[in-house]
């Protein structure tokens, strides 16, 4: 079996429904993000992440893991019974890294561990390395735990990848043997069975829209049609934790473990854009907001408990106990772009901001400044006694025992550029606000938009339609964020308000200079009242930054978890996009309970304050997004 090269309209998009959808996306070729902090992510992401998790992938012994299968290593298995994922999320890493820059830096690379994959695979199309080579007596056995789909997702998933960016269909061919063993084992005519862990939903649709095969679709939908109804042994985790204690259709609540809810979300949201069940959009329209309304942390990072990476109740968002998993915003932010993409009840304008703030706070955190360090956990505090939990270490780590979280950064930075712009009704929609090359599509003219600016540190966003033919009436459509008390964009036809939606509407004439002035003066945040853990306590904000204060940039006396927000105080922005904040010290009191605060608030102090993005690349130690604030 040779699998077809995809159509060129299906090159290099992540996501590409074949169903209409409200938003269009755009190929990343198509967007090249140029200059700016998500330009230079890209690049560092190119550059440093992505060749060491080629490093690590050896080191940790995935690449030993395929070749113990086949003799070719005499190493035991290492890691957890899915790492051949961090194979395949590296893999499509490059993938998107090839498209983006056109690099043949991994081709040799990609040439070995794509053969190495295909002498693993069994003639049934089977390949999973720790059954193959631990448990085979497990293969199907324990869907719950051996997480034999999950893995085969991502395997489609960088295979599909691989092909949409390059052309090149040999992992391809391996993906679909593996995804047509599922199909026969799984599918109508085969066993009920779910994964334990979400992820295939996703996959098999993609797989769908790749080759046209409906097959994959439907066992998708089975899949979804299935979960809910008691088919995993849940042992003492319960069935929440799987999202398997109640129908799909039913499940209203975001619910288990954070990451595997919000992967299941995305493949559900695929299967309603591609089949057009109503009854499976109410309930992704309502999982989304009891994730975003009452679950999500300010960062955009989900699963307030350690115990099952978990979402915990409504409001329950303590910072020093957030266990806030990398992948959990990674897995957000692809069920999020595909809401906006089909238009989902929360609005595009809503989708867009929420992917805005999971990339520039919880996302950018999760990495530090050289691209190699990364963290698993996100708190939003750290205290100065806590010690160093599993995946929750007080710095940033090389690589987990569980590295599902490196690799996940590296493919997502590698695609960001797909999530910047859309194209419908006769309109290029700009939803992120990022220096960028785009090209127009066909059906709008010939041309490039280009997009100048330094945001989000700075507010000035210039938008230069570089093209000579523009078809007649097409628009361009800017999203002007909620917080900006300036809302306009300014042309040579004058000023152009935001609209319902959020969004400006400008028409898209050739060699016209379109202006957006964003107001980014510093905020003061507060909580929901019933997030007891923030009662109190304000967060600052600027545009989409989030800040922190950071022990590093405190005097030596004074503690970070003794220092109180003035909150009528100016806050002055500082050169490098820092900021000022005043605070006062709150005196510390022996007793823990029965003293007054009020009594004990000292001296007032100028405190630096920094993008939570950028925390602990100084020196491990202390932090805090929430302070409490002072009594006037």
């Amino acid at each position: 079996m040779s699998s077809p090269v995809p159509a060129p309209a299906q090159r290099a998009l992540p996501a590409s429904p074949i169903a209409e959808t409200r938003h269009r996306p755009l190929p990343v070729p198509a967007v090249r993000l140029v200059g700016g902090p998500l330009g230079a992510w890209q690049e560092r992401n190119g550059t440093a992440t992505i060749p060491h998790c080629i490093k690590q992938l050896e080191a940790s012994g995935v690449l030993d893991n395929f070749r113990r299968v086949v003799g070719e290593s005499t190493a035991e298995h290492r890691g957890f019974v899915f790492a051949d994922s961090d194979l395949y999320k590296v893999i499509e890493a490059v993938a998107w890294e090839i498209a983006r820059s056109g690099t043949h830096t991994f081709d040799a690379w990609l040439d070995d561990v794509v053969a190495l994959v295909a002498r693993v695979q069994e003639p049934s199309g089977y390949v999973h390395t720790w059954i193959q080579g631990v448990a085979p007596e497990k293969k199907f056995a324990e869907l719950e735990w051996t997480h034999e789909m999950y893995v085969a997702g991502h395997l489609v998933q960088a295979a599909i990848a691989l092909a949409r960016a390059t052309g090149r269909t040999d992992l391809l061919d391996v993906a679909r043997r593996f995804a047509d063993l599922l199909d026969e084992r799984f599918g109508p005519e085969g066993v009920d069975g779910i994964c334990g862990h979400p992820e295939i939903e996703s996959a098999l649709v993609e797989l769908f829209r790749t080759t046209g095969e409906r097959r994959y679709l439907d066992l998708a939908s089975r899949m979804v049609d299935l979960r809910g109804h008691g088919l995993l042994t849940v042992g003492s985790l319960g069935a929440h934790y799987f999202q398997d204690h109640r129908p799909v259709r039913e499940s209203t609540a975001a619910v288990g473990h954070a990451v595997r809810q919000l992967y299941l979300n995305a493949g559900v949201t695929d299967v309603f854009v591609e089949t057009g069940d109503a009854s499976l959009r109410r309930a992704m329209d309502a999982q989304w907001s009891s994730a975003h309304d009452r679950k999500m942390y300010l960062s955009g990072a989900f699963g307030s408990r350690h115990r099952d990476e978990a979402f915990g109740d409504d409001y329950e968002l303590p910072s020093d106990r957030a266990y806030a998993e990398t992948c959990a915003t990674i897995a957000d932010l692809l069920w999020t772009w595909r809401m906006l993409l089909a238009d989902g009840a929360g609005g595009a304008a809503r989708y867009a901001a929420t992917i805005e703030r999971e990339v520039h706070n919880a996302l950018a955190a999760a990495v530090d400044a050289s691209g190699t360090r990364f963290f698993y956990a996100n708190p939003l505090q750290l205290r100065h006694d806590h010690h160093s939990e599993e995946n929750a270490p007080r710095e940033r780590a090389s690589w987990y025992p569980c590295a599902c979280c490196p690799p996940n950064i590296a493919r997502t930075v590698a695609q960001l550029s797909a999530y910047v712009a859309t194209v419908t009704d006769g309109a290029l929609w700009l939803h992120q606000l990022a220096a960028a090359e785009i090209d127009l599509p066909a059906e709008l003219g010939a041309g490039t938009v280009r997009v100048v600016t330094a945001y989000p540190a700075d507010g000035r966003v210039e938008i230069h339609v570089d093209a000579e033919v523009v078809s007649s009436g097409a628009a361009l459509r800017v999203r002007i964020p909620e917080w900006s008390s300036r809302s306009s964009v300014l042309g040579p036809d004058g000023s152009h308000e935001r609209e319902d939606d959020g969004y400006a509407r400008v028409p898209l004439t050739p060699g016209a200079t379109y202006v957006l002035e964003l107001d980014l003066t510093p905020r003061l945040t507060t909580a929901h009242h019933r997030v007891d853990a923030l009662r109190g306590a304000a967060a600052v904000e600027r545009g989409p930054i989030v800040y922190c204060v950071e022990h590093a940039d405190l005097a030596h006396e004074i503690d970070v978890d003794d220092i109180a927000l003035v909150p009528d105080a100016p806050i002055t922005v500082r050169e490098g996009g820092t900021l000022a904040v005043r605070c006062r010290v709150i005196r510390a009191a022996d007793q823990l309970y029965g003293a007054d605060p009020s009594a004990e608030v000292g001296d007032e102090h100028a405190v630096i304050a920094i993008p939570f993005s950028t925390w602990g690349n100084r020196a491990p130690g202390p932090m805090r997004v929430w302070l409490p604030v002072s009594p006037r």
